[in-house]
């Protein structure tokens, strides 16, 4: 496994916030929701959400570790794995 170390405080930068980021992906996601689904999450909805919210988070794991592989491999492929999240519109 790679060596994985506490890393260095952060700089700053002028880039936008995570926070922005993060926020603008939650709309994103809810207007997705509301086109798939027809309503946004709501509790009480049917759904286990502990073991909906465990799958989402093995999934993460596996594709944190695979970035994070991919990244450190000597070898890598010609893939360019610095994508947006969100496709341009």
């Amino acid at each position: 496994m790679t060596d994985i170390t506490d890393q260095p405080p952060p700089h700053q930068s002028n880039h936008p916030s995570v926070y922005d980021l993060v926020t603008a992906d939650l709309a994103d996601r809810y207007k997705l929701g509301l086109e798939r689904y027809g309503m946004p999450l709501r509790p009480f909805n049917g759904r286990d959400s502990l073991i909906d919210a465990y799958q989402e988070a093995i999934d993460l794991v596996m594709y944190l570790r695979q970035a994070i592989y991919e990244r450190d491999s000597p070898d890598k492929p010609g893939c360019d794995f610095h994508q947006p999240i969100r496709p341009n519109k």
